[in-house]
């Protein structure tokens, strides 16, 4: 997921441009793009929307209001359809809370006869969350990433988002929580839509730090964000390398294993995995 593009659920018209864009996932947002008095709206539009035919191949996410709110239960509700592969939750600040919004997740798949499990991006945005990120990234294997929310996290603390060593601290220690667990840590959303080369040294700095991808508010930033996050050749012939020797190594029941001088398990698998899945969609790989 290089690119994740942010959709507000109340703008229904923007739907389906969304699924012919560039985006590797499309983020529908009932929380903050939404304005209190539209929730209700929001999310029956939205609803119907997944329930209909998927007319694309990207990841779908929901961002749903937080756990605390009133509207957390009616959007896990609504949206729990078998056009939703991912709930997001915002403002994560404990293992306890991702077990209780699953809770609530489960239950409504049970009651709509959804048989895939959906899985769950927690955003970490509070000092508390934070602290913490070890801990939820670890709550239970349905918690597929961490995902960085820098205005929420840092308005509070009087830190700018301009502030490079607050950034970077941040996204070492939400990556360090991500890699415990052997998930995916996505970079948040650059605001400044119209300074394309300084979202492009954002996404830079985020890949630097093994992150997998990054949100984007706008469509102008998808293709910035698919070439920061593409894997270079080199990453490529590895990742290959390395799903032809886990398919050897499966057969001979082997879990670890070394490929061109470097040890292999679980975690590396799925990553070459994925890199190899992209690039076949992306057309720079051909069976």
């Amino acid at each position: 997921m290089r690119s994740k593009l942010f959709v507000p659920a109340s703008r229904p018209e923007l739907f389906e441009k969304a699924a012919r864009s560039e985006a590797d996932a499309i983020s529908f947002d009932l929380e903050d793009a939404v304005d209190e008095a539209r929730k209700h709206e929001a999310r029956a539009v939205l609803s119907a929307h997944l329930e209909a035919p998927r007319t694309h191949d990207k990841l779908v996410l929901v961002r749903v209001n937080a756990l605390a709110t009133e509207h957390f239960k009616q959007d896990v509700e609504a949206i729990v359809r078998t056009g939703l592969d991912v709930i997001n939750l915002p403002k994560i600040e404990s293992p306890e809370e991702i077990l209780a919004a699953l809770s609530h997740i489960e239950f409504c798949e049970a009651r709509h006869g959804i048989t895939e499990p959906i899985r769950i991006l927690a955003n970490i945005e509070t000092p508390a969350g934070l602290q913490n990120a070890s801990a939820s990234a670890a709550a239970h294997p349905r918690v597929m990433g961490l995902q960085i929310g820098f205005g929420d996290l840092f308005a509070p603390l009087g830190i700018r988002q301009s502030n490079s060593f607050a950034i970077a601290q941040t996204r070492w220690s939400v990556r360090i929580a991500a890699a415990q667990v052997g998930i995916d840590a996505f970079d948040g959303a650059f605001v400044n839509i119209s300074a394309p080369d300084d979202f492009v040294a954002d996404a830079q700095a985020a890949r630097a730090m093994g992150f997998t991808g990054k949100s984007c508010i706008h469509p102008s930033q998808l293709r910035l964000a698919n070439e920061v996050f593409r894997p270079t050749p080199d990453e490529l012939a590895h990742a290959v390398d390395v799903t032809r020797a886990a398919a050897d190594a499966g057969a001979r029941a082997v879990g670890a294993f070394v490929v061109n001088g470097q040890l292999v398990d679980g975690p590396f698998i799925t990553r070459a995995q994925r890199i190899v899945e992209q690039a076949r969609r992306d057309g720079l790989l051909v069976d």
